[in-house]
């Protein structure tokens, strides 16, 4: 596969850093940017120390001067934008504060339409760009005490349809990736809010909540996401776009 310049958000931990590692492998340089530029430049320095090529950058995707100031900073081109950057908050909808409501949706979605927005132009004129989009099973189903997240990953979805139609003329794909869990520090921040929103002990959480819907029961890995990620980047994907991906372990086949 031809090397890339992969710009992930959110990569200073969790999937963003996990999918950053694992492209990192197969040769393409990784601008790993976090809200937090020390956790930024820990995962930069791990593909570095593995003889990778890595830059780390701060990027807040809810602000403009950031995002402008980041591609500022860069190195080089960006061919690939990978959409990572997210948070959580678990509440029942009269519980959850409202500015917390909208900072969700600013950084999961009105984040993604930005910095897709500020790299467009110079994907269309060097004529290629891949963007993935890291969505959610709750980019495909509603779980309670979730409005905020499941409001901004379905709205990924239609999203991803609109861009894929507007870039058509050149070589330009968007797409979705869906996974149920993966065992992240923001997942594992969920089990305790989990608990105590269904009065349940934290072990019931992950079997009755999280796993039990899928049929698999088991969580996804960066692997796998990292896999799905580079074949959307490869020339075989080149006519897909618009399209969700779900890895779910059959959770919605039922």
């Amino acid at each position: 596969m031809t090397s890339r310049c992969i710009l992930i958000t959110g990569a200073g931990s969790g999937i963003g850093a996990g999918i950053a590692l694992e492209l990192a492998t197969a040769g393409h340089h990784l601008v790993v940017t976090d809200l937090s530029l020390p956790a930024a430049e820990a995962v930069a320095a791990q593909i570095q120390a593995a003889g990778g090529s890595a830059e780390a950058l701060a990027l807040d995707v809810t602000s403009d001067a950031s995002v402008a100031a980041a591609l500022d900073a860069l190195s080089r081109p960006v061919d690939v934008l990978v959409n990572n950057a997210g948070l959580q908050h678990v509440a029942p909808l009269e519980e959850f504060p409202i500015d917390r409501w909208d900072l969700l949706i600013q950084v999961m979605l009105v984040g993604v339409a930005r910095l897709t927005r500020a790299l467009l132009p110079g994907m269309r004129e060097r004529g290629f760009g891949r963007i993935v989009n890291i969505g959610s099973i709750h980019s495909l189903v509603g779980s309670r005490y979730k409005s905020a997240y499941v409001a901004a990953k379905h709205g990924l979805l239609g999203f991803s349809k609109v861009i894929a139609l507007e870039t058509a003329d050149t070589d330009i794909t968007i797409n979705t990736i869906c996974p149920t869990y993966v065992k992240t520090p923001l997942v594992d921040k969920q089990i305790a809010d989990q608990a105590r929103a269904n009065n349940l002990p934290e072990s019931q959480v992950v079997s009755e909540i999280m796993l039990k819907p899928m049929p698999k029961g088991v969580f996804i890995g960066f692997d796998e996401l990292a896999g799905i990620t580079a074949f959307l980047i490869s020339p075989p994907a080149r006519n897909i776009t618009g399209h969700t991906i779900d890895v779910d372990g059959g959770w919605t086949v039922q």
